[in-house]
């Protein structure tokens, strides 16, 4: 079941390979994302010493959170994956220019669980014609409907 999508990057970026990651949550972030209050829109992700990490991910807290605990939105969050993808992610990243971005946060088996694309960056002139694909496939669909009538 997905919580969130971040429908921005595949207007932006070719999705070449998908991979499922876990996240290291607070108590209080698994909370507010069950409430719906996550934001994956300017989140990437990022290698640093030999981890995967996502940064500019929004989870708000909720108003009812705890008095000791202060909640910080922003907060760098690990990913957690086996060592052999973490190591063949690394390599594509580094070698071969590819970056990895957040696609879609769901839960699978009651936890909250990351889909990260490995993903190569469009031009402006890939856009317009993803867009043109897009916009003609719509065409057909509403014809097919016309028709159908």
């Amino acid at each position: 079941m997905s919580i969130i999508q971040n429908k921005k990057v595949f207007h932006d970026y070719f999705i070449e390979d998908r991979y499922e990651a876990g996240l290291v949550l607070e108590g209080w972030e698994v909370k507010a994302i069950r409430a719906g209050r996550a934001n994956l829109k300017e989140a990437y992700v990022t290698i640093k010493d030999g981890a995967l990490y996502l940064f500019g991910s929004h989870i708000s807290p909720l108003a009812a959170a705890s008095t000791h605990i202060h909640p910080d939105p922003l907060r760098t969050r690990k990913l957690l994956l086996h060592a052999a993808e973490v190591n063949k992610l690394i390599g594509k990243v580094q070698r071969a220019g590819y970056t990895l971005m957040p696609l879609d946060m769901h839960f699978k088996g009651g936890r909250i669980k990351l889909e990260i694309g490995l993903a190569k960056g469009k031009k402006q002139h890939d856009k317009r014609a993803t867009e043109k694909e897009h916009e003609a496939r719509r065409e057909a669909q509403q014809a097919l409907k016309k028709e159908r009538r």
